[in-house]
């Protein structure tokens, strides 16, 4: 936690958006209540998408553009997201598999699961993954439109008119395809941008209040004036979610106390294995505990179970894979990224042969004006080892 890019603010944020996505599934798994619930699923995935997009331009902008960087990147992310999304899946299709337990969010037949395994399977709170992917994949050429926005104007360009048209059309979510969901990822590392070059603006008490405050409407203005705006899913509600992260990572007075709280920033660290888990495990404690207590005290050990089960799978399945993934890159990285072409071999080569002419030319002087005996031009000869021997003094240059 000692990062220096690491902003505990943000740790919270992402964790009351996990506890909010569970407190909107509660009624796949206790129906009855349902209808008595608010709901914020949408709002709270939304600011996933803003927030995933603010790191990676926080993290990753500012470093230059090399494939080296770009392959560590894409392995970090994939490290991050698959393979714990993966046992996830495995989970919910052996449930699914069960006929007797009527699992909620099935995964249903061989096709379904290959689409999920795959990363274009929608079910449950899968839908989100594949565009966080997509992104991912999208993202070393944002990266070089933040390296060099001059050279690819038309990039930032397309990306500008993509946002406009998506918000003019009102294309739909959710959905698996990034297109929709575009805007929040942007936004968002818009948001990264300016936080990682507006670093002497020192945010005040009022600001910690007012981000708290927005951050409440944010989650709340479709239930409280639903004929204001129905549809989440939107331009505006994309702004305002990169805005609210943007706030949060200055980490204002008030807001960074509630937020950077070690009891939030728990749920944010178990954030990922929390939303993949929680509706399985739930589902699972249902049934286990259905008959021994009334539903009130059978929705709160439930979501005691989740929270339990999600730190375990986090720290058992969910760091030690990501560990090992990268581990695995890091020793084998050289052979992807040590790799030249024969034109690179060849401008490597001469590279080094004008170097070593420089050496030798300077020695040479050097040597005829410590000993003017010695004569510059000397023919060289060649060593049986590939060395050349340039005076009597035997100096070594390796060619």
């Amino acid at each position: 936690m000692s990062r220096p890019d690491y902003i505990p603010s943000l740790d919270g944020l992402r964790g009351v958006a996990a506890l909010l996505v569970v407190g909107a599934h509660i009624g796949l798994i206790f129906p009855i209540r349902a209808p008595h619930l608010v709901t914020m699923g949408d709002e709270a995935v939304g600011l996933f998408f803003a927030l995933s997009g603010f790191l990676m331009a926080h993290l990753y902008g500012s470093r230059p553009v090399t494939r080296e960087n770009v392959l560590d990147f894409l392995v970090s992310r994939f490290a991050r997201i698959y393979p714990v999304y993966l046992v996830a899946v495995v989970l919910v299709a052996m449930l699914s598999s069960m006929q007797s337990l009527d699992f909620v969010q099935p995964i249903a037949g061989g096709t379904d699961f290959v689409r999920h395994v795959f990363l274009l399977g929608s079910s449950g709170v899968f839908w989100s993954i594949p565009p966080e992917i997509q992104f991912y994949l999208l993202f070393p050429v944002l990266w070089l439109c933040l390296a060099q926005p001059y050279r690819y104007s038309g990039i930032i360009v397309g990306l500008t008119v993509a946002v406009v048209v998506d918000g003019l059309v009102e294309l739909p979510g959710p959905g698996i395809v990034l297109v929709s969901k575009l805007p929040y990822f942007l936004f968002g590392a818009l948001a990264g941008i300016m936080h990682s070059h507006w670093n002497r603006w020192i945010p005040s008490a009022f600001t910690g209040i007012s981000t708290l405050v927005l951050l409440a409407v944010f989650f709340t203005y479709r239930h409280i004036l639903p004929g204001f705006s129905p549809e989440f899913w939107s331009l505006q509600s994309a702004v305002a979610a990169a805005v609210i992260v943007g706030l949060v990572a200055r980490q204002p007075p008030i807001a960074a106390r509630v937020l950077a709280a070690a009891p939030v920033r728990f749920f944010g660290k178990i954030s990922f294995s929390l939303y993949l888990f929680h509706v399985p495990i739930m589902f699972l404690a249902r049934l286990t505990f259905d008959a021994l207590m009334p539903e009130p005290a059978l929705i709160l050990v439930t979501l005691c179970v989740a929270v339990v089960g999600a730190w375990f799978i986090h720290e058992t399945i969910e760091v030690p894979g990501r560990r090992l993934l990268v581990l695995i890159w890091q020793d084998n990285r050289w052979r992807l990224v040590s790799r030249e072409t024969p034109a690179d071999q060849m401008d490597r080569a001469i590279l080094d042969l004008q170097e070593i002419e420089k050496r030798m030319l300077s020695d040479a002087t050097s040597a005829t004006a410590d000993q003017p005996q010695i004569s510059a031009t000397a023919e060289p000869r060649d060593g049986a080892d590939g060395t050349v021997i340039q005076d009597d003094r035997d100096e070594k240059l390796r060619a």
